[in-house]
């Protein structure tokens, strides 16, 4: 297969991939899924034939983003998506809980909607600090 596109386009594909990558395999430990991990470092390898090698390095015998690419700011815009759900899923949470955790219905919908928001709202204004858990 045979893809064409920019130097940048590349540049974002390699976000792309190292984001997908990321949020696949960094919770599994030892467990990985392998086959993501050589799709990420086939189109990684790619970067010594494009004038970007710092963003790779050889690792147990596989390319693989370098320390340079993954200090780069990439994490900034993962840990950025991760809060903003980490919140919406709080929020939605919450919010069902209020009313006893039924399924998201036509019917009740814009009620769960409504309280996600107020929520989300509180949480926009002060984080976390307004959280309590009654730990008895």
């Amino acid at each position: 297969m045979e893809i064409k596109m920019t130097e940048k386009q590349f540049r974002r594909l390699l976000d792309l991939v190292y984001i997908g990558n990321w949020i696949l395999n960094s919770t599994r430990g030892d467990d990985r899924i392998r086959q993501y991990d050589e799709v990420e470092s086939l189109v990684f390898s790619q970067c010594l034939a494009h004038g970007m090698a710092p963003l790779t390095e050889l690792y147990q015998g596989q390319l693989i983003p370098s320390q340079a690419f993954a200090e780069g700011g990439i994490h900034e815009a993962i840990m950025a998506y991760e809060d903003t759900i980490f919140f919406e899923i709080l929020a939605q949470e919450l919010a069902l809980r209020d009313m006893d955790d039924p399924p998201i219905t036509e019917e009740n919908y814009d009620e769960v909607m409504n309280r996600m928001n107020a929520y989300l709202g509180e949480f926009e204004a002060h984080g976390t600090d307004h959280i309590s858990v009654d730990m008895e």
